[in-house]
């Protein structure tokens, strides 16, 4: 049976297996048909002298960061991937990167990258990692064989004595050295809590820009990214920048450097304990000097000479409180005692209970009255206003204007009280109670 395809359905084909096959890609050509929209959206066409590509570079890409001004008639090349605008079912190239021809491939992938692993947020800054400031082990992924592990080596020595030193052979320059490199660091991440490791030192020595290129592949990134313990990067020189130093927790210009920075220096730390080591001998001489001095004041003291003299005294004073109470009046203790009577008495006459009852319910007949008086004053203004209304209304000139009369005015609306107002062809205007007439003066006559 033919399987009938419906247009969507075909297109959506196209695209999975456009997709599938190319991926990102490359593209050289001339510009053509350039424009720029308000959303900032680039559409441009890239051409040569057989055929032409459809091209979209979104303002996202853009704003990450695109050293080439676009225009007509430049001829670049393009880094993005081929898929199937479905809407349209045409085929076209999304850009991430645009570079005039010539600057290099290699210098276009680094951009590229950079600006893929940005924009999901790899090189924050709120992710990184301090150092630890006393490490007991440190493990070095680098070439066995390089200057720059025997620079480390003896830094660390020199430095630290008592630090442990792990190092993870790898090939750092070459085909494949990216995931050697990034499948060391993956193995310490994940036994870093075993082997006790503290820190990671990823590096090697100094060299061109291909040399160290294995160290902006995007697999040893998302290593580094990915690992267990804070990660130092050690690259080449100071002026060398690698994508592998933006996602690290820390990076160091050199791999001398990166070792200095984990291992604090063995004389600094002496002098640093010898200073602890003076306080804490002032605070104790301190300390000692105060309790000898309360010693001393102990041992001259009288008390501490003769303890039963204490003791003595203490029983004199009781002796003393005793005597009193028992020559106290016992007809003044009868006194007290009718006071007290005679105030608790007074308190149950007031009856405070009854006071604050009683100060309740004239409260609520104040209350009352307040809001009858209220009403009843609202409601007299209120016939008042009523009144006043009915009042005005048969004064008003709508009720003289029913009662059969009518208002003159003149042309500029004010109200003709004589006839010597007005002149032979003036128009007045006569309001009656249905309606208005207009009319035209012939004669204006004044007794």
């Amino acid at each position: 049976m033919v399987r009938i395809y419906s247009v969507s359905q075909i297109t959506r084909r196209v695209r999975d297996l456009l997709e599938s096959n190319f991926g990102l890609v490359w593209v050289e050509g001339e510009i053509s048909n350039y424009r720029k929209q308000s959303s900032g959206h680039h559409y441009f066409t890239l051409k040569d002298d057989r055929a032409q590509l459809s091209c979209v570079m979104f303002a996202r890409a853009c704003a990450a960061g695109s050293p080439t001004a676009l225009g007509d008639g430049l001829h670049v090349q393009a880094y993005g991937e081929l898929t199937v605008y479905e809407t349209r079912g045409q085929y076209q190239l999304v850009v991430t990167l645009v570079q005039t021809k010539g600057l290099g491939v290699l210098q276009a992938k680094f951009e590229a990258l950079k600006q893929k692993l940005q924009l999901e947020g790899l090189f924050d800054s709120g992710r990184k990692r301090p150092l630890p400031k006393f490490p007991t082990r440190v493990a070095v992924v680098t070439s066995p064989t390089g200057a720059a592990i025997q620079d480390m080596l003896n830094i660390l020595q020199r430095r630290s004595p008592w630090l442990r030193v792990l190092v993870c052979p790898v090939r750092v320059q070459g085909a494949g050295a990216a995931l050697e490199i990034a499948e060391a660091i993956n193995y310490l991440s994940e036994r870093a809590s075993q082997l006790a490791i503290q820190v990671l030192i990823v590096g090697r020595g100094g060299g061109s820009f291909e040399d160290l290129w294995e160290f902006n592949e995007e697999v040893l990134v998302r290593a580094i990214h990915a690992c267990s313990v804070p990660v130092i990067s050690a690259v080449g020189h100071e002026i060398d920048f690698t994508i592998a130093d933006f996602v690290a927790d820390v990076r160091a210009p050199t791999p001398s450097a990166a070792a200095e920075m984990v291992a604090p220096e063995i004389g600094a730390l002496a002098n640093h304990l010898q200073r602890l080591r003076a306080g804490l001998d002032r605070a104790i001489r301190q300390a000692l000097e105060v309790r000898r001095l309360h010693l001393r004041q102990h041992t001259v003291s009288v008390f501490l000479r003769e303890p039963l003299r204490i003791f003595q005294e203490r029983q004199q004073r009781l002796d003393q409180l005793e005597g009193r109470l028992q020559a106290f009046p016992p007809a003044m203790l009868e006194k007290l005692r009718i006071r007290v009577h005679q105030l608790d008495a007074l308190v149950q006459a007031l009856r405070p209970a009854q006071a604050i009852q009683l100060g309740r319910g004239e409260h609520q007949y104040l209350q009352n009255r307040l809001v009858t008086a209220t009403a009843a004053r609202l409601g007299s203004h209120r016939e008042r206003l009523l009144a006043a209304v009915r009042h005005l209304r048969l004064l008003g000139p709508q009720q003289t204007l029913e009662r059969g009369y009518s208002i003159t005015r003149d042309s500029r609306g004010h109200v003709i009280h004589s006839a010597a107002q007005v002149r032979p062809e003036d128009t007045i205007r006569t309001q009656t109670r249905d309606g208005e007439i207009i009319s035209a003066v012939r004669e204006a006559r004044v007794p």
